[in-house]
């Protein structure tokens, strides 16, 4: 059984997901759970699927780890 603070960490990545994949429909779940935990390899994924600029992707990652409490 999951402690809390364990069923608090998974919401918060799947919520944080949820943003990722709402803002870049072209991610799948296999591309951002690849890369769980790795800040800098995701924005990497993301820029490459999408072709946004990495500090736009930056701004919006951490814009969106701020709201659901997703810490990476």
């Amino acid at each position: 059984m999951e402690s809390p603070k364990e069923q608090q960490a998974e919401g918060s990545w799947n919520q944080f997901k949820g943003r990722l994949k709402e803002s870049w429909g072209a991610l799948t779940d296999d591309d951002i759970d690849r890369y769980e935990g790795r800040r800098d390899q995701l924005i990497g994924r993301i820029q490459e699927v999408t072709g946004n600029t990495r500090e736009s992707i930056q701004e919006m990652v951490d814009s969106f780890s701020r709201d659901t409490k997703y810490r990476f």
